[in-house]
């Protein structure tokens, strides 16, 4: 268990896929450039490539982020953030609002 104050702590906003590329040499990276708002090309490295068989579908769809974690490096990429989705074994699915809705817009 985390406290709420634990829980206030992720800043999660809604951010649009402007483009998707095949991280080169990785079965299953994708990098997104994300519209958050106030930073218009934020870089996420995804591990979600395998789901997406032709990646640019995702080019203008909407999804929650995790925007103030930690900067990662990942197969010399630089990752600002996460995208939210979630799965079973026989299914995965991003999550996405059920209607449009500003970049940046924060979870609450």
């Amino acid at each position: 268990m985390i406290s709420y104050d634990d829980f206030a702590k992720l800043e999660i906003k809604i951010g649009t896929i402007k483009s998707v590329e095949v991280v080169p040499e990785a079965d299953k990276l994708l990098k997104l450039m994300v519209d958050v708002g106030e930073e218009a090309n934020r870089q996420i490295i995804s591990g979600i490539r395998e789901f997406f068989p032709e990646p640019e579908t995702l080019v203008g769809l909407q999804c929650p982020f995790l925007t103030n974690l930690e900067t990662r490096v990942i197969r010399g990429y630089e990752s600002q953030g996460m995208i939210l989705a979630t799965s079973t074994d026989e299914v995965f699915s991003l999550l996405v609002p059920h209607a449009p809705i500003p970049s940046g817009s924060l979870v609450r």
